[in-house]
C-alpha cells in the first residue's frame, strides 16, 4: 500500500541527508514470474499499478462503508463514512491529475518542433 514514499538520493548534487544509492540497483530487481516471463520489480509499471490499486482500495472501502451505513446505521459512525468518502475522492482526484500530467508530458516529448 502506498502510504508514503521514501525519497532516495541518486545524485550528490541533490539535497538530502540520505546516502547516495544507485537508482537501478535499489529500485529494480529482476524476478521470474509464474508464467516464465522475467519481471522487473520496482519499475515504473509496478509503481503505477500500486498507485492504481491504492486508489481502487480507497474507492472500495468508501463503497463498503456507505453500504454498511445504509443496511445497519448503528454499526458505523457517520464521521468514518464521511472521512472514507473524502479520502476516496481526494485520491481519485490526485490520480486523475497525475495521469493528465503524464499524458501532457508524453505529448510534449513526442511532439517534434
Amino acid at each position: 500500500m502506498l502510504g508514503s514514499f521514501d525519497l532516495i538520493r541518486t545524485n550528490a548534487a541533490h539535497i538530502g541527508s540520505s546516502a547516495i544509492v544507485s537508482s537501478v540497483a535499489s529500485n529494480s530487481e529482476v524476478k521470474e514470474g509464474t508464467d516464465g516471463k522475467k519481471k522487473v520489480t520496482g519499475s515504473f509499471e509496478n509503481y503505477l499499478m500500486d498507485a492504481v490499486n491504492y486508489v481502487n482500495g480507497k474507492q472500495i472501502s468508501s463503497t463498503e462503508n456507505v453500504e454498511k451505513m445504509i443496511t445497519d446505521p448503528d454499526s458505523i459512525d457517520i464521521h468514518d463514512v464521511t472521512i472514507a468518502m473524502a479520502e476516496a475522492s481526494m485520491s481519485l482526484s490526485l490520480a486523475q491529475t497525475v495521469i493528465d500530467r503524464l499524458v501532457s508530458g508524453w505529448n510534449e516529448i513526442t511532439t517534434t518542433r
